[in-house]
């Protein structure tokens, strides 16, 4: 019995140590952290429509093949090489198949930019939600993020020549946005980004060579300065630079001046988003800035099936007001932007947002660059309803080839009356 009473006794204290002791570890009950959240944006991914989109086109496997190779990263090195590299084969794939390079991957037309925006939402996803075997800091989870981001919208892709000879073209697009609307949704800037990155078109003035990158439609990313941050290094060397967006239905418009101001529309994060556009430096902020495009030659030409307008009208508060007012003639000295040319959304901002850049570096006098809308992108007469329509047909393929095809050829106009190489 006294041996039996000492074994006990031994046992309640190892207990009582075991609880009392710093870092014991946690019972079979304690709750397990919680996975971090996908976003809005991408838990659309599990819908009909984007799954349809990624299976007809080849583009599930890539997001699939990134979600098994991060689960085997055993390091935060290992995991950045993974995004790194697949981020970048991910832009690459994309740009090949617009252009006719490798296998379509199903029966989606190859001029379609959705397959690349739905698979990178998903292997932001995977990232977004990985709980690796390793410590993963909030603030190395955002880096890998921003990584994909940038390798696989061809951010970190661009290639300006330094030919003397060959002019060199910066132009972006934007991903689909208005996806509550419509989950059927493309956007022809981002097809027009794919099927141009680093193709030579012939201006008056000789080969130029244009180079793409794809931005998204969120508030947040804008005010942290990606904008900025992927321009900055090309504009000094380019000789003709043109953000691009999807705008106002069968037209498309060169947008002559952009306002300082967000009007709130919901982004594809479901945030809204109204006030002054935040940038470095606000003390020197401009209200306005202004295309320094070619815009009458622009306007003059043939170049499409679709009308292209001068488009100079804003809405202000002038100098003394508190009431909007829309000019058709552009601002009135001393007054506060409400909307530019391009409208008070994330097509106005990049507008601003490029050419407050290019003025910042110098270069107002001696860089041509500015903001084109291209038509709404359309569906087939029969085909309206996203509730019943299909993922495409050939009236919206139509729409979608010959919006491309006028972007070139503007960009072609634009380059032959401002360059001289």
């Amino acid at each position: 019995m006294t041996a039996l009473r000492v074994r006990l006794g031994m046992l309640g204290l190892a207990l009582l140590a075991g609880l009392s002791a710093p870092g014991a570890a946690p019972t079979a009950t304690a709750a397990a952290p919680a996975a971090p959240s996908p976003t809005a944006e991408e838990r659309r991914l599990d819908r009909a429509v984007p799954q349809e989109i990624l299976r007809r086109s080849g583009f599930d496997e890539p997001a699939a093949r990134f979600g098994r190779d991060l689960a085997r990263a055993r390091t935060y090195a290992q995991a950045r090489r993974v995004v790194g590299r697949q981020g970048a084969a991910l832009w690459r794939r994309a740009v090949d198949r617009a252009q006719g390079r490798g296998p379509a991957g199903g029966d989606l037309t190859r001029d379609d930019d959705r397959p690349l925006y739905w698979a990178r939402l998903g292997m932001a996803r995977h990232v977004r939600t990985w709980q690796p075997g390793f410590a993963l800091s909030d603030g190395q989870r955002a880096s890998l993020l921003d990584r994909l981001e940038r390798t696989s919208r061809g951010q970190t892709d661009v290639r300006l020549p330094g030919k003397p000879h060959l002019g060199r073209i910066l132009l972006t697009g934007f991903d689909p946005f208005t996806l509550d609307r419509d989950i059927r949704i493309s956007n022809p800037s981002g097809a027009s980004a794919l099927a141009l990155d680093g193709t030579v078109i012939e201006t008056a003035g000789g080969p130029a060579r244009v180079e793409t990158v794809v931005f998204p439609v969120r508030w947040a990313d804008f005010a942290d300065g990606t904008v900025e941050r992927t321009l900055r290094p090309y504009l000094p060397r380019a000789d003709l630079f043109m953000t691009v967006s999807q705008g106002r239905v069968g037209r498309f418009d060169v947008e002559r001046t952009n306002g300082a101001w967000r009007g709130g529309f919901p982004d594809n994060d479901d945030v809204e988003s109204t006030g002054t556009v935040p940038v470095a430096d606000p003390v020197t902020q401009p209200q306005w800035t202004s295309t320094t495009l070619p815009y009458a030659a622009v306007t003059a030409a043939d170049t499409g099936r679709f009308p292209v307008y001068d488009h100079t009208e804003v809405t202000e508060i002038p100098a003394g007001g508190t009431a909007p007012v829309v000019r058709p003639d552009g601002p009135t000295p001393g007054s506060a932007a409400r909307a530019g040319g391009g409208g008070d959304y994330l097509s106005n901002e990049i507008a601003y947002r490029a050419t407050l850049l290019r003025d910042r570096l110098g270069l107002h006098d001696t860089l041509p660059g500015g903001h084109l809308h291209t038509p709404v992108l359309q569906f087939g007469a029969g085909n309206t309803d996203p509730a019943t329509g299909t993922v495409t047909d050939p009236e919206f393929v139509r729409n979608r080839l010959d919006i491309i095809a006028q972007v070139r050829s503007i960009l072609t106009v634009a380059a032959s009356a401002a360059l001289r190489y």
